[in-house]
Order: C-alpha cells, then structure tokens, then sequence
C-alpha cells in the first residue's frame, strides 16, 4: 500500500476516535461538576482537564479566565484548537476523502455524514442546553464508523491501518482519562488544619465516600467500565480496582493492555523489512502490560507510570510514521 494512503487511512481512525475521547473526558467531567464541591475544587478540575490534554497554554492565549462554559466551548467547537471535537471530525472527513477509494461506500458515507450533521448540530444551542446528550451523540457517531468498518471493509492492509490508528489513539486517550482523576486527586486532610477542621472532617466523611463513590463510576461510566466493574468484581468501586481495570484488564475492551494487545496484532499484519524494531518496541510495551500487578503499579507511582506510558505510545506513533505513514515533519 502506498504510504499516503495509509497515512489518511491511518489519521482517519485517529481523528475519530480521539473525537470520541474527547466527547468521553467532557462528559465525565460535566457529570462530576454536578456533585458538591467548591468553585476552586471545580476550577482545578477544568483546569486539570486542559493540562492532561495539553491545551492549557492554546485556552489561555484565547481566554482571561477558566470556566466550565468556556472549557466545553473550546475543547468542542474551536476551529483554533487543532484537538477540538468539531477539528477532529473534520480531519477525519477529509482524511476520508482523500482515499475514498480505499473505503467501502458505507465507511465513507458515515465519516461524511458526520461531518454535516455536526455542522448542523453546533449551530444551534442543544450543547449549552444539554451537553452530555451532544456527547453521546459523539460517541455513537464513532461506534457507527467502526462498526462498519469492521462489518463492510475486507480484512486487507487498509483495514489493519485504520484498526492501528484507532488502538493508538485509544491507548493515548484512556491514559489521559486516567490520569486526570489520580493526579488530581486531593488529600482529604491538608497541612496546616486545625483541630476543629480536622473534626469537621471526620464528621463529613461519610458524605465524602459518597461523593466518591460517585466520582469513580463518573470516571468508569466515561470508558464503557462501569457494567464491566461490577461483573468483573462485584464490591464497593476503589481506585485500585478501577485502575486495575483500566491499565492491566485485557478483557476490558478500552484498557491499555487490551489498546496494546490490537495495536501489536495489527502491527504484525502490516510488517514490512523495516518494521521489525517498531514491532520489537510495540512487543516490549505491551508484556509490560501483560505482565505487571496493579501493586507494582502503584509502588512506582501510578502518575509517573502514565507518564512513561505516554511517552513510550508517542515514540511508537513516530516509529510507525517513520516506518509506514508519510514521515512527520520535523
């Protein structure tokens, strides 16, 4: 195949799903802003939002100050912003187009439609009306477009790239989601409180489980994890379960084991004489995966674990840009 063509290929599926990711992280954090919390608490979370998709530093050459209507405004429909879900669609689109040929029919009319219908869509109020249902449309927009991929595309090499591109991007994003609630996680007692605070503290502690509890099916409910939790272990939600799920459980189907165990499949179908370290390195990250306990996990820390994570899923998109893909400009 050439490699421009597996390039939009590979970019389409990208596109897509970081829209839907996107629309996920949105999501949750609108349903969480919901619960009781202070104005700064729900600022930190905006804001910690903005970071962990870094896109801080494009919100803040556009904005004087934080707020949750002007967040959902950027990150959904800002032309500006190159991460934006209206930007994504539309390179998905014209990724799309660009090698119409390469695509059934179906694929191509679901990515097109997409498009208009999201034109359509923000040109009235339903996001300021209700937010979550925008975001929902989103993500059944994207399970439309892999469905028939998956169900109308034969199983060739342009199938495998679009499959690589979206394993890639999921990997990515699932990472983010994960980090935005343990890395901006807060202490229950901060330094410097005084008795009577700390008393208060203990005092509310039930209603703080509660809100909890809340927060983290917030955070599962936002990767599909939340049905799956309860069958996989039947009990209270903890973060250490909750992040078991999602970073080593291959059986979930938005986890980074089970992100890893696609893009390495997918690899091996596309190899070519120069691919092998790309393949090596794939290999490596995923027996990480395979291979570790949630309490190593959290012994190394599980923030700079994601970190390095990110990290290393970055390198592999260069190294599958420079081994398939039009190369990256420097």
């Amino acid at each position: 195949m050439l490699s421009r063509t597996a390039d939009h290929l590979f970019w389409m599926a990208r596109y897509t799903e970081r829209a839907e990711n996107t629309a996920r992280m949105l999501d949750v954090h609108v349903q969480t802003a919901l619960l009781p919390q202070s104005t700064d608490d729900a600022e930190q979370g905006w804001r910690a939002l903005l970071g962990i998709s870094e896109l801080q530093y494009g919100y803040n050459k556009k904005y004087d100050a934080l707020t949750q209507k002007d967040v959902i405004d950027f990150m959904v429909r800002d032309p500006s912003n190159s991460s934006s879900i209206a930007s994504c669609l539309k390179q998905a689109r014209e990724n799309a187009r660009a090698v119409r040929g390469a695509l059934t029919t179906e694929a191509w009319e679901i990515q097109n439609a997409t498009w208009i219908k999201m034109q359509g869509y923000l040109q009235t109020n339903a996001l300021e009306q209700n937010p979550s249902d925008f975001f929902e449309w989103v993500k059944h927009r994207s399970h439309l477009s892999r469905g028939v991929t998956i169900g109308t595309m034969l199983k060739d090499e342009a199938f495998h790239f679009i499959r690589l591109g979206t394993f890639l991007e999921r990997a990515d994003n699932t990472a983010r989601i994960i980090d935005v609630k343990f890395h901006g996680a807060k202490e229950t007692v901060k330094p410097g409180q005084s008795q009577q605070q700390s008393l208060l503290s203990t005092n509310t502690k039930a209603q703080d489980s509660q809100i909890d509890f809340y927060y983290w099916a917030a955070i599962l409910r936002s990767v599909s994890g939340f049905e799956i939790y309860r069958k996989v272990y039947r009990d209270v939600i903890t973060p250490e379960r909750v992040a078991e799920l999602l970073i080593l459980r291959a059986d979930m189907p938005r986890s980074l084991a089970a992100c890893m165990d696609h893009v390495l499949s997918n690899l091996k179908h596309v190899r070519n004489d120069v691919s092998a370290d790309t393949e090596r390195f794939a290999g490596k990250l995923d027996a990480d995966l395979k291979f570790s306990r949630i309490e190593e996990v959290f012994d190394a820390g599980l923030h700079d674990y994601l970190t390095v994570f990110l990290e290393r899923i970055f390198e592999l998109g260069n190294r599958i840009s420079k081994d398939f893909l039009v190369p990256l400009a420097a």
